[in-house]
């Protein structure tokens, strides 16, 4: 069964900072997946955050979070992380990791590119 499980979220202040992981089980090695973060607010569209290509040697961010978001893998644990730091109000919204198989990093900017979703984990920060 694919399943790409979020953790991670909560409420924090402005300025804090979380860490956010994603598990997944898919249909094949995990390694040879691209794996990205994306975000959705209310009432917006869903919308790209970070990526790391299935290589890993390459990441993709958005240019409102570049500088205060990281994201990386550990394929022995079948998981890819997103750190973030200096929060705004504005980073509130659900977060989804998603999977493709052999994507790279830049393709992963698509959503359609993404072939498998997460539930998401809500993350609110106060300002």
């Amino acid at each position: 069964q694919v399943q790409l499980v979020e953790s991670g979220g909560g409420l924090v202040q402005a300025g804090d900072s979380l860490r956010l992981s994603c598990t997944g089980s898919l249909e094949t090695s995990f390694e040879r997946y691209g794996m990205a973060w994306y975000r959705q607010a209310p009432g917006k569209e869903r919308e790209f955050v970070a990526a790391v290509g299935w290589s890993g040697d390459r990441t993709e961010y958005a240019d409102s979070v570049k500088g205060r978001f990281t994201t990386s893998r550990d394929n022995a644990k079948n998981t890819v992380y997103l750190q973030m730091d200096s929060l705004k109000s504005e980073d509130t919204a659900v977060y989804y990791c998603g999977a493709s198989l052999s994507a790279p990093a830049q393709a992963l900017r698509l959503k359609y590119s993404i072939v498998y979703w997460g539930q998401g984990t809500q993350v609110t920060v106060s300002s």
